[in-house]
């Protein structure tokens, strides 16, 4: 008898462990008729323009791919969170998403301190962290199974910044100034990195919360330094107090250079060109009706009718990164897990990109799918392209003088 129940013991200890194993390669959130997306970002807090306007660009390319029918059989089901851009907030949302909506994959989700702080989670339950709204090198590297990113990263656009503010604008006191977080920490090392690499040191630096509503003392500061060129590791509303503030007081001749993630059609539309000669780095052009291809132009069309409002740069990440994942979902076929679907994934090779001139490609090794970069002005209320250079933003590249 005390045989039968250890023989009974073992068997379902490794009928577990079998269906451990095999959960790892089979996928929650796939049945039949259904895969479900979820998304962690920004509906109504300080980054919303970004967040929002994402989740409209997913749900516009999901919805144009369900009335086709889906993808083998399936229709693609986005479940999006809230999390007003706090980590605490990040983490309840992911564990909603992955524990009680039991998604199949992470899409879009926005901020790098909220992306990092659920992506151990993510790990656990074998949940892919596809093309999150944050170039932070974290979201691709180190190289990870799980991880994928899309364009270049705030990393190598800050520390283009220090390279073009020396080498074609001759500034020599170079500083940063950059959230207290994950997102601008990294800012702030590649800013020491590039300056370090051509033999300059850093002249200040200063730091914001995001929640801030004045950067007086931070612009006196660099002010007092006598900065000729401040690197800014901030986003929207920052960007813009931060601006604004230094012409208020007549700071006119300091060059301030940010990155993609102050790219917003909101800090060029500034009511009376206050934040015109504002510089940044982005990967491609925002969606704009007078300078778009037809193409383009027929997708701005189509989001205006469906949304009731004009797309941006957000919306423009939101529906390529959405085209991108079904794409994949596309060639991963019927049988699709979580390995098969990364598979896919990583077979990828020169994806046309929608809104930009570029293509994205990836591979078992190579998790971001392209490290381009082009740097844009504020002028006349919109963002316009200083040139057609691609800053490559290859580390070699970078680190050359």
């Amino acid at each position: 008898m005390k045989k039968t129940i250890y023989a009974l013991a073992i068997s379902a200890l490794l009928i577990s462990v079998f269906t451990s194993c095999s959960d790892t390669n089979s996928s929650q959130g796939v049945s039949e008729n259904e895969i479900k997306i979820g998304m962690h970002t920004d509906i109504s807090g300080p980054v919303s323009s970004f967040g929002k306007y994402s989740v409209d660009g997913v749900k516009m390319r999901f919805e144009e791919i369900n009335s086709s029918g889906g993808i083998n059989g399936r229709l693609l089901t986005l479940i999006a969170e809230d999390h007003q851009y706090q980590v605490p907030r990040a983490v309840q949302a992911a564990n909603k998403l992955i524990n009680k909506d039991n998604v199949f994959l992470m899409l879009a989700s926005l901020g790098t301190p909220m992306n990092n702080a659920v992506f151990e989670m993510q790990n656990e339950k074998n949940i892919p962290n596809l093309f999150p709204l944050s170039s932070a090198r974290s979201m691709a590297s180190p190289l990870h199974r799980l991880k994928f990113g899309a364009l270049s990263t705030y990393y190598d656009q800050a520390r283009a910044a220090v390279k073009y503010s020396i080498n074609d604008q001759g500034k020599d006191k170079i500083c940063v100034l950059y959230q207290d977080n994950d997102f601008g920490q990294e800012t702030y090392e590649a800013v020491i990195d590039q300056l370090t690499a051509m033999d300059f040191e850093l002249t200040e630096k200063a730091t914001n919360k995001p929640t801030d509503t004045d950067l007086t003392s931070q612009i006196s500061k660099l002010r007092a330094a006598n900065c000729e060129a401040i690197i800014m590791g901030t986003i929207v509303k920052d960007t813009i107090l931060a601006y604004t503030k230094a012409r208020q007081v007549g700071w006119n001749e300091v060059l301030m250079i940010g990155q993609v993630a102050s790219y917003h059609p909101v800090i060029a539309s500034q009511p009376n060109g206050v934040t015109d000669g504002f510089l940044t780095f982005a990967q491609f052009p925002s969606p704009d009706k007078d300078t778009c291809k037809q193409n383009i132009c027929d997708w701005i069309n189509r989001y205006e009718d469906q949304f009731g409002s004009t797309p941006n740069i957000g919306s423009a990440y939101g529906y390529m990164y959405a085209d991108l994942t079904a794409k994949a979902i596309e060639i991963a076929g019927d049988n699709l897990t979580t390995e098969s679907f990364i598979d896919a994934l990583e077979s990828i090779k020169d994806y046309q990109m929608i809104f930009g001139e570029g293509t994205l490609s990836f591979g078992p090794n190579k998790h971001l799918g392209s490290n381009d970069a082009y740097l844009f002005i504020v002028k006349d209320g919109k963002f316009a392209q200083v040139s057609s250079q691609d800053y490559n933003l290859s580390e070699q590249d970078l680190l050359m003088q």
